[in-house]
């Protein structure tokens, strides 16, 4: 678990909040079988806010956000995501997943395709955008991420980092208006986190809503507007960073700060 600093400083002066809702879940509630996962769910995201979730293995934190896009279905309670409630409704999951990036632990990109062809297949198949327009999207995208040169490689001829910086531009070709990032860092060597987590301050300098599952506790403190902590498929405490990390208020949470943060 390592914390790498972020070396720039980060102004938070541009970060704007706005006071409209971009997710709302309310008394959310997500069985896998008998095992309870998460219990009694509430988060409101606002528009522009930047939340790192983190807590121990098995807390739930992956689940909830795969929860926000459907990628796991909830059984009790409401997500909203942009004024659209998802439910069975597969018009409804479609619009949601064409809102909500996903960044995810190990990249899954496809191998057999090049970096430009693994961002432009969704815009090309899901969003009809022409292919020569698709194409000067991702770059552009690959460009800020600082990956353009590598656009006609294959995956398995990136390093990790470069394939995970890859898998951010996909994600943003589709222009969500909220990014998920699973445990983003968690597969790559240390020399290899900083240049991704570069990439995610940039996005959230840009005034992108995110929420970020990671124990990258540097990014927390330099990036989040709140950091919520889970245990045992429940959101414990939440606040923002500097009263996070130095005035923890349930003992659950001192102990995991007390074990991250010595490492």
């Amino acid at each position: 678990m390592s914390d790498l600093s972020i070396d720039r400083e980060v102004d938070r002066s541009q970060m704007k909040i706005s006071d409209e809702v971009a997710i709302q879940i309310v008394d959310m509630n997500k069985w896998f079988g008998d095992f309870h996962v998460l219990r009694d769910i509430n988060l409101t995201v606002y528009r522009g806010e930047r939340i790192v979730i983190c807590g121990p293995s098995g807390s739930g934190k992956s689940t909830l956000i795969r929860c926000i896009n459907a990628l796991e279905e909830h059984q009790k309670g409401s997500i909203e995501v942009d004024g659209t409630t998802l439910s069975s409704d597969i018009k409804n999951i479609d619009k949601i997943r064409s809102e909500v990036g996903m960044c995810f632990q190990h990249f899954n990109l496809f191998p057999h395709l090049s970096v430009i062809e693994n961002c432009t297949l969704a815009p090309i198949w899901v969003r009809k955008t022409p292919k020569k327009e698709a194409e000067e999207e991702a770059l552009k995208y690959l460009e800020r991420v600082k990956i353009a040169d590598q656009a006609y490689k294959y995956p398995g001829q990136l390093s990790g980092g470069q394939q995970q910086r890859v898998a951010i531009a996909r994600s943003l070709c589709m222009n969500p208006r909220i990014m998920l990032f699973d445990e983003p860092t968690s597969a790559l060597d240390p020399e290899m986190i900083k240049e991704v987590l570069d990439v995610m301050v940039d996005l959230a300098e840009s005034g992108m809503t995110m929420i970020c599952v990671t124990h990258e506790m540097g990014f927390a403190r330099k990036v989040a507007n709140r950091v919520i902590f889970m245990d045992q498929g429940q959101i414990v405490e939440q606040n923002e960073p500097e009263e996070f990390f130095t005035n923890p208020q349930s003992d659950r949470t001192k102990l995991f700060l007390s074990q991250i943060l010595s490492h």
